[in-house]
């Protein structure tokens, strides 16, 4: 078992951040990643919808020998990982927005957090702003539309940098010094957020912290790779590989990227 696949599924490319964080750490493992890009935003859909999603992409995973599944997406962790984890033996790892830090690091109390609908309305979400925001202002923005861009390769067009300007400016208004990115998507948009926002608010993502967390399941449960020979990576995509590769294009670890239905 310990030389089978991490598995790591998300509504599309956006997970690659969290993967990168994820070989970065554990150089040793090997992975497999389903971009459910067909699927894509899945910050829109009803919770119903995002469960099913969720489990199709777990079966998947799980046929492919995997020991271990990150749920390399915000929506999908705070809509349905509590039914994966009660449903599979497989250990899961998911992914919150960093609420907690950046409420504790702020100095002037008040933070922003940009996130998909599916995350910013679901309960998982509500309980952990109510339990770390209490003395702390908070300026939620859903990030619709930015997901899609993304998915369609205009990391950097015109049309995407305008809506990011009209979502993220009105946040200074209420001195934020923290914004949280509550979508794995969005840390490809760091270059372009720290223009808007200026270097007085710090942005938090969770890559790491799941890279770290990752790492302590395998721990736990006695799944840390065995060997040291080269790590193999596949990607699975169900729409045009191309926007994938590109996102991939200065990553050294060896990989794949296949086109399959699913």
């Amino acid at each position: 078992m310990k030389n089978k696949p991490i598995g790591i599924f998300d509504s599309g490319i956006g997970g690659t951040s969290i993967w990168k964080e994820v070989i970065k750490l554990l150089p040793n493992e090997n992975t497999i990643y389903l971009a459910d890009s067909i699927n894509a935003p899945y910050g829109e859909k009803s919770p119903e919808e995002i469960i099913l999603l969720s489990i199709k992409n777990t079966e998947l995973l799980i046929s492919k020998g995997c020991k271990l599944i990150i749920v390399a997406c915000n929506t999908a962790t705070t809509n349905a990982i509590d039914y994966l984890r009660k449903t599979y033996t497989i250990p899961f790892i998911g992914i919150e927005p960093a609420i907690k830090p950046a409420a504790l690091l702020s100095k002037t109390g008040a933070i922003g957090i940009l996130a998909t609908k599916g995350t910013l309305t679901s309960k998982l979400f509500e309980k952990t702003a109510a339990e770390y925001t209490k003395n702390i202002t908070t300026i939620e923005q859903d990030g619709e539309g930015l997901v899609p861009l993304i998915e369609a390769g205009k990391l950097n067009s015109k049309e995407l940098n305008e809506l990011l300007s009209t979502y993220l400016k009105p946040m200074l208004n209420f001195n934020i010094d923290h914004l949280v990115l509550g979508c794995t998507h969005y840390p490809y948009l760091i270059p372009q957020i720290k223009e808007i926002l200026g270097s007085d608010v710090n942005i938090i993502d969770s890559g790491e912290a799941v890279a770290k967390q990752t790492k302590v399941v395998l721990e736990k449960n006695n799944l840390l790779s065995a060997k040291t020979t080269f790590s193999q990576h596949q990607f699975y995509t169900n729409i045009n590989s191309k926007v994938l590769q590109e996102i991939l294009h200065n990553v050294l670890a060896k990989f794949s990227v296949e086109k399959m239905e699913f």
